[in-house]
């Protein structure tokens, strides 16, 4: 009955997973990052903010042209001012003779006008406005890129860990195909009378403890596939998602790597740009203490109902029977401002030193990072090359430890000590190989180009 049941479970496992790769939507690492920047809903959310952006810097630019206002009033007020009243903004006051004295009845008065303003010279204070707006939108796009390479250093490293897993499940089903093998032929020795019975129930256990094993790896297994498809953004279920680079976990980069520098790091990036914002704010409140040149023009229309002899005609008061029409410049300068502007001035060179410092740090930081990811990935390299060497070796003794046991010369203790050498020394060369592998998306990671991981791709 035993043997019924594990031949079931162990063929039951392998129809699995052939039923589920029938569904199953093949993803490599490369079409992993291509996903991430295309339909990752947080990247697109950093895209779209330096994208608006972007159009700060037109909207500066768009300050040398013209404003031009029309508009149309008509109001009713005291007959006191020849003018009447009209809402400020649009027309330009005038002064008029007074009433000689107070008379509070309501007059209409009507005016159309156009007014024209113009600031063709700023001193400087525009271009400090379109640099800064320049800095920003620089800001926001490092924004982008540092997030988009998170995201996508993310994606390849939940992709090798589902790749380690899933050479771990096979590793479990082989060990699990051993010790089955085991339990048949303790079966057969038992019955021989060449082994003890006890040995049949200490293989039932340990094939137990593979089955335990199995589940929970498969637990995890289906974890970083879940977090696979959620960097992705795709839609499919985890258990339809088939990895297919699984070769990492069997062979290393078979050419040397291409090392960058670390000032290609969207994390230096990002911090250089937000020194610049610094530098072009400083820049702009430096300019804040200039002069400003304003043109204006205005050409308007207006009606009263006061005649010029001081008598009121109401049905005048609603027709436009007056034209005016001026024009001039101003010249104005903020003399008072210039303890506010020295004041922000201090403030906004010492932001820009914190900036400074900071990105010194993060150059020191990513300095040393790229010094520890090489050593990792010659001493990693080195280590991988002796896994194989350990593996055959485990793989002789075990090999040998089963036709000891088969003839009686050997015990179980000795046979499921060697079968778990095997086991640790395969998942150790699965584990060597793969970190090679995260040992090279470390350099590619500091050097802040990935293509230095994907170009070792098959």
């Amino acid at each position: 009955m035993n043997r019924v049941v594990i031949f079931i479970l162990c063929n039951g496992i392998a129809l699995i997973f052939q039923a589920a790769s029938a569904q199953q939507r093949a993803v490599s690492i490369k079409e992993a990052l291509l996903l991430v920047q295309s339909q990752q809903p947080q990247v697109a959310a950093y895209k779209e903010r330096a994208d608006a952006a972007s159009y700060d810097i037109n909207l500066a630019r768009n300050t040398l042209m013209p404003q031009l206002d029309v508009g149309y009033q008509a109001g009713y007020a005291t007959y006191n001012n020849i003018t009447g009243m009209s809402y400020p903004g649009l027309i330009m006051p005038i002064s008029g003779p007074p009433s000689l004295s107070n008379t509070y009845d309501p007059v209409p008065g009507t005016a159309a006008a156009a007014l024209l303003k113009w600031n063709p010279l700023t001193f400087g204070q525009r271009q400090a406005a379109v640099d800064k707006a320049a800095a920003q939108y620089k800001l926001a796009a490092s924004q982008y890129d540092d997030a988009l390479f998170r995201e996508q250093y993310a994606a390849i490293n939940a992709y090798l860990e589902a790749v380690y897993l899933q050479k771990l499940l096979a590793v479990i089903a082989a060990n699990m195909e051993r010790t089955n093998a085991g339990l048949q032929q303790s079966l057969v020795l038992a019955r021989e009378g060449l082994r003890p019975g006890i040995d049949t129930a200490q293989f039932q256990s340990a094939l137990a403890q593979a089955e335990m094993d199995r589940l929970n790896t498969q637990r995890q297994y289906q974890s970083q596939l879940s977090e696979l498809s959620r960097l992705t953004a795709l839609p499919e279920m985890p258990d339809h998602i088939q990895l297919t680079d699984t070769m990492l976990t069997a062979q290393i980069p078979v050419q040397a790597h291409a090392g960058g520098t670390y000032t290609d790091n969207p994390l230096y990036r990002y911090y250089q740009a937000k020194k610049s914002l610094s530098e072009s704010a400083l820049k702009e409140v430096q300019r804040a203490w200039r002069p400003r040149l304003d043109i204006w023009a205005n050409a308007y229309s207006r009606g009263s109902g006061i005649n010029a002899d001081g008598t009121v005609h109401k049905a005048d008061g609603w027709s436009l029977t007056r034209n005016n029409y001026g024009a001039g410049l101003q010249l104005s300068f903020p003399v008072l401002q210039f303890s506010q502007v020295s004041i922000r001035k201090k403030q906004y060179r010492s932001l820009l030193k914190a900036d400074d410092a900071q990105l010194s740090q993060v150059a020191l930081n990513l300095q040393k990072q790229s010094e520890t990811a090489q050593y990792n990935y010659r001493q990693n390299l080195l280590v991988a090359q002796q896994a194989p060497v350990q593996s055959k070796a485990v793989r002789y003794a075990y090999e040998g430890l089963q036709l000891s046991y088969q003839s009686g010369l050997t015990d179980y203790t000795r046979l499921i000590q060697g079968q778990y050498d095997l086991l640790k020394a395969e998942i150790a060369e699965a584990g060597a190989y793969l970190q090679v592998w995260r040992s090279l998306l470390e350099i590619a990671v500091v050097s802040g180009n990935l293509q230095i991981f994907t170009d070792q791709l098959k």
